[in-house]
Formats: C-alpha cells, structure tokens, sequence
C-alpha cells in the first residue's frame, strides 16, 4: 500500500523482476568486453577469430528471440524465462570446461547465446505491455533501464572480478546470481493474467482499436513499410551497441587508458541511462514516439564516433554522459511502437523477427570491429560506420508513420457493428 491507501498497481512487481533479469542478461551480453583479452589470451586466438565467435553468437542470439516470442505464444512467459535460464547454466558448465575453438563456439558462441535470448528484453516486453495500456511508454523504458544498469553495473563488476578470479570462476559465479534472481521470478512473480483495462481507462476508440489488433495476422505486419523502417533502426541499434559492447574497452585501451578507467568510461553510459531513461520514460506517452526515437539514434550516434577521439579521462567522461542520455531509448520506443501499430497479441513475434535485423547488425558491428582494427590499424572504420547508420536510423525514424489503419479489417468491423 502507499501513502494514498491505494495498493501499488500488480504491473509495477512485474516491470521491476523483469528490469532486474534484463539487468543481467543484458549486462552480460553488452558488456562482454573485460571477457575479451583474458579469453583470446587463453585460446590462443587473434581478435578477429574472437570477433568471429562473437558474430555467430550475436546471430544465434538474435535467431533466438522470435523463438522465445513463439514459445511465449504457445506456453508461458514463465516457461521461456526458466528454460533459458536451463541452458545458460548448461552452457556456462560447458564453457568453462572448452577445449578448442569448436568447443568454445559452440558453448560460448552459440548455447549461452540461445540462454541468454531467451532472458532477453524480447521474452519480458509482451507481459510488460499487457500490464500496460495508459503507461506503457513509460513501463517499457523502466524495463530497458534494467539493460543500461546492466552495463553500468556489469562491466566494472566483470573486470574486477576477472582481475581478481580470473574469466572461468566469474562466469561460474554469475551463472549463481543469475539462478538467484530468475527462478524466483519465474515461479512467483509473472503473472498472465492481467485485469481488464490494465492499467488505463479503456475508450471505446481503443476497444475498437485492439479488436482490429487481434484479427492481425504476421503477415499482415511485415507488409507495411513501418514495421521494417523499424527493423532498420533496430539494425542500426544492434551495430552500434554490439561494437561498443564488444570493442570499445579494448579500443580504448589501446588508446592508453588504464583498463579501469576504460571500463568506467564505458559503464558511465549506461549509469547516465539509468537516470536519462526514468526522464525518457515520463515523457515517452506525452510526445510522438517517433520523434523520440529520431533524437535516440541521432544523439547515439555522434556519441559513437566521438568515443573514438577521445584523448583525456574527462573527454571519455564527457561523451559517455552525453551518449548516456539516450542510450536505453531505442528498444523501448521500438517495443512500444510494434505494441500501439500491432497490438500485444503479435509484440512477442514481431519484436522476435525485428530483434533478428538487431542482432545482424551486431554481428556485423562486432566482426567489423576487429577486422577492422586488425586489417587497417584503427578503429576509426569501425565506429565511423557504427555512426553513419545510427545517423540513417535517426532519419528512417522520423518518417514513421503516426499510425497505420488496416482497411480490410475496418470494413470488417464496420460491416459487423452495422448488423
């Protein structure tokens, strides 16, 4: 109850469980770069073969969510949530104990990335918009606020856990936090069933509205040009935050900085993205959608480019506070959006398939990155080109529609409500 007498609405529980898994799941995701030397330093790999692990792992990552999307269809979100946190701890057995390259992909590569998808933003984004009708703007970025702790909070823990246990004990001890934190959330907290209107007054224009949305079919979705305008963003999204997450300590330590102060620099954005998210979040159901999404990628965007110039600890810290501030906006803008045009009923799915262009844009980011390096001694290309399709994903953004109407099924419910 709150000072009010009023009971804190059920949604709330579930926005904050689900924030703390992403925490997790996404922190360990983006921010595998303390992972990187001591893991090419025991495989005895150059960076381009570890990028190239990296890549097939951001693909299966990706192949892995409309997966989760169908599951969570065909059972329970519940269902999905303890299946993925099952092969996780399966393949972080199994990474730890890799003998080769082949093991080490298929293990590290492919299964934890399969585990991971599966405890991903896309598995907890449907139950969050149920939950959510007048608010659901604002739930979505308090649930990606749970991916930018993640990389505030995981980075420096990583790289201060690796310096001190080295790389297999962190992953085992990880795997521990993230049993403690999933299975009671799976088993106790997720609810399906939500009340009616949840958390809104629900109009008659948007009861008529969903029952439009619920006839929708995937086909229906992906022939109109919103939903792949969407995907080109998410494209972008995935370069950008994949690069980073993967190459952006190690670029900046070969820039000179002291590893610590590169993870820090790095976990600055998303600890600025924490607090910049709860702003995005009020706001994020009073303004266009679109063209909160369009100041996203193109503030990212410049952000990324300037992380490679930097020269000083407070020229990192200045861009990273300044790319911080829309860091988390992407995924929940884009969530929201496929939620208002498609309705929930489709979100898992199409989130599913959107979330795929995401991830090949970070394979491509994360290769890029160190072939890029390898190949042409800097990393000018690959952050120039991580910059250069934020900036299109900032313009394909803004033309998005304000909404889409499906004539046939308007004539349908026409036809119905006149008999």
């Amino acid at each position: 109850m709150n000072k009010t007498g009023k009971r804190t609405y059920y949604g709330w529980y579930i926005v904050i469980s689900a924030s703390l898994i992403v925490l997790l799941s996404m922190g360990l995701r983006m921010g595998i770069g303390p992972f990187v030397n001591p893991m090419i330093l025991d495989l005895g790999v150059s960076r381009t073969e570890f990028s190239v692990i990296i890549a097939i792992g951001m693909i299966v990552y990706g192949l892995g969510m409309p997966l989760a999307g169908w599951l969570i269809k065909l059972y329970s979100t519940r269902f999905v949530l303890i299946t993925g946190l099952l092969i996780f701890c399966a393949s972080v057995l199994w990474t730890i104990n890799a003998n080769g390259m082949i093991s080490f992909l298929l293990s590290f590569g492919i299964l934890l990335s399969v585990g991971l998808s599966f405890l991903s933003n896309i598995t907890l984004a449907p139950i969050v918009s149920k939950w959510f009708v007048k608010q659901r703007g604002k739930a979505l970025f308090y649930l990606s606020t749970g991916g930018m702790a993640g990389m505030a909070v995981m980075t420096p823990v990583e790289n201060t856990l690796i310096h001190y246990f080295g790389w297999h004990q962190t992953l085992l001890l990880l795997s521990g936090v993230f049993i403690c934190v999933v299975l009671p959330s799976a088993i106790f907290i997720m609810r399906e069933n939500v009340p009616e209107g949840a958390d809104g007054v629900v109009t008659r224009g948007r009861v008529h509205n969903q029952d439009i949305q619920e006839k929708l079919t995937w086909k229906d979705a992906v022939r109109t040009r919103a939903y792949w305008q969407i995907v080109i963003g998410l494209f972008a999204c995935g370069f950008g935050m994949n690069l980073m997450g993967t190459h952006a300590v190690p670029m900046l330590m070969d820039h000179h900085f002291e590893p610590m102060t590169a993870s820090f620099g790095f976990g600055l954005i998303g600890i600025v993205a924490i607090f910049s998210s709860l702003f995005l979040g009020s706001i994020a159901d009073r303004y266009p959608r679109k063209n909160i999404l369009f100041w996203v990628y193109f503030v990212r965007g410049m952000g990324i480019l300037g992380l490679v110039f930097v020269e000083s600890p407070w020229q990192l810290f200045f861009v990273s506070v300044t790319g911080g501030l829309v860091w988390a906006g992407s995924i929940a803008m884009s969530s929201a959006i496929l939620s208002d045009f498609y309705g929930v009923r489709l979100l898992g799915i199409l989130n599913g398939w959107a979330f795929f262009g995401h991830q090949i844009g970070g394979a491509i980011g994360s290769f890029i990155g160190g072939w890029g390096y390898e190949t042409f001694g800097t990393h000018v290309i690959a952050f120039g080109a991580a910059a250069f399709v934020s900036i299109i994903a900032s313009i394909v953004s803004f033309r998005l529609p304000e909404k889409i109407t499906f004539a046939k099924y308007i004539k349908d419910e026409v036809q119905s409500l006149s008999k």
